[in-house]
């Protein structure tokens, strides 16, 4: 199982990025994604899950409404989509895989088997 999360940048407040999660080595349609945060000294956050069963989906209340996290299994890939940055948006963010995961409220990282390299999101005028 790999991931390999991109996308990251810089943008202005009020900006938008897309970051992709792309799978290999699984059949990333049967797995739910998790989309995790860690700004410099904070702990992991949770952003954004997406089942693979019946895609039901989480948001964190931080990014409720601004965030749509997406999946296109045949390109075995999940998408982020980030709209109305912040500058608290700023951070590394990583996405993570694991089979038989529910996404329909929080699930932690410890929940998540395999994850990717993070990518720099870095909202700053």
């Amino acid at each position: 199982v790999q991931l390999q999360a991109s996308g990251g940048g810089l943008v202005q407040p009020g900006g938008y990025l897309r970051l992709s999660c792309a799978g290999s080595g699984f059949a990333l349609a049967y797995y739910a994604i998790g989309w995790f945060r860690q700004a410099p000294g904070k702990e992991r956050e949770g952003v954004s899950c997406i089942s693979s069963s019946d895609g039901s989906t989480y948001y964190a209340d931080s990014v409720k409404g601004r965030f749509t996290i997406s999946r296109d299994n045949a390109k075995t890939t999940v998408y982020l989509q980030m709209n109305s940055l912040k500058p608290e948006d700023t951070a590394v963010y990583y996405c993570a895989t694991d089979w038989g995961v529910l996404c329909g409220d929080y699930v932690p990282a410890s929940r998540f088997a395999s994850w990717g390299q993070g990518t720099l999101v870095t909202v700053s005028s």
